[in-house]
């Protein structure tokens, strides 16, 4: 069996390159040439069958938003953004398929975002505070708490949420969350906060919050590398959704590609990025016909399988609802 490791990548790209001494190009930088080629240039290129997963990550109570972390290797969502290529339906919650879509506009239609404003209840003093108290229409919406009152000048002191865990967040002016002002309870409405200047005696303080009611999850929004999820979930549900996957970083020596067959195609990608590093544009052109030829080869097995798969029309069984028609007709409830 032919080897395929990143030993043999080197190797023929030393060839491709005319640079058989290691003094005239290090094995970490050919290193370089080949990851680049691999993490950056193929995903671009070309999206392969076999690197299509599903993937499965998990709600909490009372949180809405999920989206890429950098803190938690253990996250299914970790480095999420740049881990997964492209995100595809259907999309499962508790097992049962879910309402997909990336146009907020429609996800909105069905989810509205309408704000609960209580301008009556709480009045400043003067001072810069503390206040506390007890919000009503509980529990809220984390990344939706806005807080305001004026100061002696006559201009609007404005504090928004930053959510800590499941129950609780701070307050802090708009972009400046390392500055705390105070602290929410998402759950029971409890607030203590201090405004940044003095407040306008017996001025209102205005608190914008959205109000919801926890349920069983069944639609989602996905928009800026981040996963809404509505209803607001009550517990933990799994979600799985269909993602293509980045390839994988060659790393060792002993280490193959994704799929055997990509060796030839990686050396090749690799030689031609040292050649246009060097503006060596004739080696470029000399190469590039058998990097077609090897990238049309490794998408063979993508589009034999592709082929086998009829493509809806209206005439067929749609997926959304009885007959096709609608949101709401599909779900078991």
């Amino acid at each position: 069996m032919a080897v395929t490791t990143l030993t043999e990548i080197r190797k023929k790209f030393r060839k491709l390159t005319r640079t058989p001494d290691p003094n005239q190009i290090s094995d970490a930088d050919i290193d370089q040439y080949v990851n680049t080629f691999v993490l950056y240039d193929i995903p671009s290129e070309l999206r392969f069958f076999n690197l299509r997963t599903n993937l499965t990550f998990y709600t909490q109570p009372n949180i809405d938003l999920y989206e890429t972390n950098t803190t938690n290797p253990l996250d299914p969502l970790y480095n999420f953004k740049n881990k997964y290529i492209a995100v595809h339906e259907p999309v499962f919650i508790a097992g049962i398929q879910a309402y997909y879509t990336q146009f907020r506009n429609s996800f909105y239609a069905y989810f509205p975002q309408t704000n609960y404003i209580n301008d009556f209840d709480f009045f400043a003093d003067g001072t810069t505070g503390p206040f506390t108290g007890t919000l009503p229409s509980v529990p809220m919406l984390q990344n939706y708490v806005t807080i305001s009152t004026l100061n002696a000048a006559g201009t609007a002191m404005i504090l928004v949420d930053f959510p800590q865990d499941n129950v609780t967040g701070i307050l802090a002016q708009p972009n400046d969350s390392g500055n705390p002002l105070g602290t929410i309870n998402y759950i029971t409405g409890a607030f203590s906060l201090t405004f940044p200047a003095a407040t306008v005696a017996q001025t209102p303080i205005i608190f914008e919050t959205i109000p919801y009611q926890a349920g069983k999850s069944y639609a989602m929004l996905y928009y800026d590398d981040q996963f809404i999820i509505r209803p607001v979930p009550d517990k933990v549900y799994s979600v799985q959704i269909e993602v293509d996957v980045r390839p994988t970083e060659l790393l060792s020596t002993s280490q193959s590609p994704d799929l055997e067959q990509w060796w030839q195609m990686i050396a090749i990608g690799a030689a031609i990025k040292l050649f246009q590093d060097r503006m060596d544009m004739d080696s470029v052109n000399l190469l590039f016909p058998e990097f077609q030829r090897q990238m049309r080869m490794a998408l063979r097995t993508t589009l034999t399988q592709q082929v086998n798969m009829r493509t809806q029309t209206i005439f067929t069984q749609n997926q959304w609802g009885i007959g096709g028609w609608g949101f709401w007709g599909q779900w078991p409830y």
